[in-house]
């Protein structure tokens, strides 16, 4: 929208521009001096260089702030991505220390459970021995 209404208003001063000038040129004197021409073009050159000085410029700003949105833009999206990565990696080691856990737990029952009876049937096989004399 905004871009319509700056070429509207472009239009309308080049049109007006163009109206005008024939009306201004009988103002004029027919051969302008050498030294009003050249100083003419020196304002000339001085305000086309000011223009586009003013256009390089607003330029520059558009093209850095594009630049700008777009690579916050890829570092929103690649912290969003290593989240989730992490919250994954987290809950994946989360799952498996609980197995390991659970596993060994499982395992030193058994084992105590064996030592247990093993002990105790030695300890019974100690009583019996001593019970019974040697022949």
């Amino acid at each position: 929208m905004h871009m319509r209404t700056n070429r509207q208003l472009f239009v309308a001063l080049l049109a007006a521009g163009l109206v005008c000038t024939p009306a201004l040129g009988f103002g004029q004197p027919s051969t302008p001096t050498q030294d009003n021409g050249a100083k003419q073009d020196m304002k000339d050159a001085g305000h086309d260089t000011k223009d586009a000085a003013k256009d390089t410029g607003h330029a520059v700003k558009k093209g850095t702030t594009k630049a700008y949105d777009k690579t916050k833009h890829g570092t929103e999206k690649g912290y969003d991505a290593s989240k989730n990565g992490t919250v994954k990696a987290y809950d994946k080691t989360k799952t498996g220390t609980k197995k390991a856990y659970h596993a060994t737990a499982n395992g030193t029952k058994k084992a105590a459970t064996k030592t247990k009876d093993t002990t105790k049937g030695a300890v019974e096989g100690a009583k019996e021995g001593s019970k019974e004399p040697q022949k």
